[in-house]
């Protein structure tokens, strides 16, 4: 069970967040505060697992406080309250090291999924942490990417990730894995198949590049999404074409408005390669 810490300044929000969290079942609330610079203080003693804090908030703004916090707790994930809806400050909350946004006023099924996604990446995180440490006790194999890897390479990948819906889904952390092996080879997707690729890390590789395709699809869909709800959402306009081919993507979005049984196609050489392209501009 994960521990949050919640920071709002006012608290009638985190009364809610916390009925929420303790009525679902889906952590420990260790502690929480109205106050950024208190809760500061706070996060060194009660060492969360993740902060749910706001984004405008009297004294220290939330971008601020996350950037602090950060440094105090480089592991914990991060989640941003916010009624907001402009794109610089929410870009300058990912930049920042927010992984996922919860829009205000609060919606419970919204928190649910937020939390849940986190939860199932820490949990994945842990595993992969513990790969790493057998594999380096045994002398042998390839290492996957550990979490808390923060080259700039892979905090623009993870960006990437978290712009299109995809950071907490189960599937990120190898799409993350697989692409610091081609940064660190300076390979690129089409020199090698992604079975064999993943064969070096998992005696399942199958799985494992299952769950690769399906996270690229939950992107795919996201974007979609995003394009039916707003056709010139920055995010849509930036990645539906260079991570996916269009078309499919147009495709994918008929699908969802029930124009047609068949749904968008990633070409997940494409879309790897478009990602690995981008961690280096």
């Amino acid at each position: 069970m994960i521990s949050i810490f919640l920071l709002d300044d006012d608290p009638n929000v985190t009364d809610i967040l916390k009925r929420i969290i303790r009525q679902k079942e889906l952590g420990r609330v260790c502690g929480f505060s109205q106050d950024p610079a208190e809760a500061l203080e706070d996060l060194r003693y009660t060492q969360p697992d993740l902060v749910i804090a706001d984004l405008l908030m009297p004294g220290m703004d939330g971008v601020t406080f996350v950037k602090k916090a950060r440094q105090i707790l480089p592991a914990a994930s991060y989640i941003m309250l916010s009624q907001v809806s402009s794109k610089d400050m929410i870009a300058a909350a990912y930049d920042a090291g927010v992984e996922f946004f919860i829009q205000k006023p609060i919606n419970g099924v919204e928190v649910v999924s937020v939390i849940q996604n986190v939860a199932q990446k820490q949990s994945l995180q842990r595993t992969m942490d513990q790969m790493t440490k057998l594999l380096s006790a045994s002398g042998g194999g390839e290492k996957p990417v550990s979490p808390e890897d923060r080259s700039p390479e892979l905090e623009k990948l993870r960006r990437i990730l978290s712009r299109i819906g995809i950071l907490g889904v189960t599937g990120a952390d190898d799409i993350l894995t697989v692409c610091a092996d081609f940064l660190r080879r300076e390979e690129e997707p089409g020199s090698v198949t992604l079975k064999d690729i993943c064969a070096r890390f998992s005696d399942s590789p199958k799985s494992m590049e299952q769950r690769i395709r399906r996270a690229a699809a939950a992107g795919m869909t996201n974007l979609a999404h995003m394009g039916l709800d707003d056709y010139y959402n920055e995010d849509f306009s930036e990645y539906a074409g260079m991570l996916y081919s269009f078309d499919q993507v147009r495709k994918e979005m008929d699908y969802i408005q029930g124009k047609t049984d068949q749904r968008g196609n990633v070409k997940i050489k494409k879309f790897l390669s478009a990602l690995l392209h981008a961690s280096r501009e």
